[in-house]
């Protein structure tokens, strides 16, 4: 089923996306096989407090691009494909 975005949907993404750093971020998590990633392998990449990757990764998930699961103490970030699929539908359009 098609994910439906109203225009408070896109402007949230695209304010979370105008970041370099979030927009860096949903690029490495895609690019995995399964687009799935743990916490911990971002941190690796990007040196940042937890802190501040915690905000980023909060605003992806707000705006609805990833997914976050906790296990324990250790937490795994999913893209939400059928949102970015659905901004990128919309972005088309125009």
């Amino acid at each position: 089923m098609a994910v439906k975005l109203a225009d408070k949907d896109i402007a949230r993404i695209a304010r979370a996306l105008a970041e370099p750093r979030r927009f860096q971020i949903l690029k490495e998590i895609g690019a995995t096989k399964g687009g799935v990633v743990s916490c911990g392998e971002l941190r690796d990449h990007h040196k940042v407090t937890a802190a501040t990757l915690s905000h980023h990764l909060k605003e992806l998930e707000t705006a609805g691009l990833v997914e976050t699961t906790k296990t324990g103490k250790f937490m795994t970030i999913a893209l939400n494909r059928g949102v970015l699929d659905a901004y990128l539908a919309q972005l088309q359009k125009i």
